[in-house]
């Protein structure tokens, strides 16, 4: 190894050593959450590269998310976390299944986390993570007790709010420290993960870039679909009627995206004619993607099931090994900072300003 990549690894190492002190790993790159894809296999994987690797509840039971938990246990020793939409019907149930099996770490998303949720699981001794869309929610979070927040763009796959990564970065990292910000969204080199190290955070999660791993169970077509596609691809839902409000959902477009339009009007002209109530007809559109997603990531359905992904899919151009992956990011990632730390001594040297502003020199 070079002098110089050395003092860059040495930078990285400082530059996440609180998220890689929270989550208990070797590097602070968390697995984003994908339903029926972030299962035993892939989040083991995952935390045995080094990282972290999160399973995705997602509609899952509780003897279902227990069955999870344990297969991870089965395939690895290292430290992993489990992922729960607060609005699951069986949330308690949930939670407690996390609490019995001992897991270290459980990520609340899907909305504000209820108050008595995060204090069954601190009692526990269990770190609490949540998902923050503004600096505002981010310091209310924090005094209600969370251990660390992701902050999550609109680049990303699946459900999503309407800020990009790079905003919101921007808007919490430099004013924020009460507890470690991971970052996620759209980023699928490890060039961005030394970007936003730099600016603060505390690690970054990524979910499409592991989407087509070899421990991934999603179905051949489905990866296929992941591999051919690009950035552009991967857009976002239409909603069609303000009063049935819809939370955007990022995917590459295929016939499932048309039908999703085609499935609200449909189901709106029900509720119209007294056919639905409100809240069912509500529930109904909010459904569609969650059985689509299924159809196509493990039955293979890429026509009409729902290819949901983030705009970094354009950075995933073939089938690799989680251990590939992750190290792929690791040097991307020194060399990223190698390179800057390069450019700032030659502009120094020059008397000259840098081309490119250089990432701090030191964390």
């Amino acid at each position: 190894m070079t002098e110089a990549r050395e003092r860059a690894l040495q930078r990285l190492d400082a530059y996440w050593a609180r998220g890689r002190a929270f989550l208990g790993t070797r590097y602070a790159i968390m697995g984003g959450a994908m339903s029926w894809v972030s299962e035993r296999n892939l989040v083991a994987a995952i935390s045995n590269a080094g990282g972290f690797g999160v399973v995705a509840c997602g509609s899952l039971a509780p003897d279902q998310l227990a069955a999870e938990i344990d297969g991870v246990y089965e395939r690895c020793d290292k430290p992993f976390g489990v992922n729960i939409i607060v609005i699951h019907p069986e949330l308690d149930a949930l939670v407690a299944t996390c609490v019995e099996r001992r897991v270290g770490h459980v990520v609340l998303a899907g909305g504000l986390p209820p108050k008595r949720t995060i204090e069954t699981l601190k009692q526990a001794g269990t770190r609490v993570v949540a998902f923050a869309p503004t600096l505002p929610l981010a310091r209310r979070l924090a005094k209600q007790g969370i251990d660390a927040l992701i902050i999550e763009g609109m680049e990303a796959g699946g459900h999503i709010g309407p800020v990009s990564t790079n905003v919101l970065a921007q808007e919490v990292l430099p004013h924020f420290d009460e507890v470690p910000v991971f970052v996620g969204g759209g980023i699928g080199r490890g060039d961005a993960v030394a970007l936003y190290l730099a600016m603060g955070a505390a690690g970054c999660q990524l979910g499409t870039r592991f989407v087509c791993a070899t421990e991934s169970i999603a179905h051949p077509r489905f990866k296929q679909a992941m591999i051919r596609a690009n950035a552009r691809d991967a857009r976002l839902s239409v909603q069609v009627d303000p009063d049935f409000p819809v939370i955007p959902v990022r995917a590459v477009a295929n016939k499932a995206t048309e039908r999703f339009e085609a499935f609200q009007r449909e189901t709106i002209a029900r509720y119209r004619q007294g056919e639905m109530e409100l809240g069912e007809a509500r529930l109904a559109i909010e459904h569609f993607w969650a059985g689509a997603l299924r159809r196509a990531a493990i039955e293979g359905d890429v026509e009409d099931g729902s290819l949901m992904a983030g705009q970094s899919v354009g950075m995933v151009t073939s089938e690799q090994s989680t251990s590939e992956i992750v190290a792929e990011l690791l040097d991307q990632a020194v060399n990223a900072l190698a390179l800057s730390a390069e450019r700032g001594a030659a502009g120094l040297a020059d008397g000259n300003r840098p081309a490119h502003r250089p990432l701090p020199a030191s964390a």
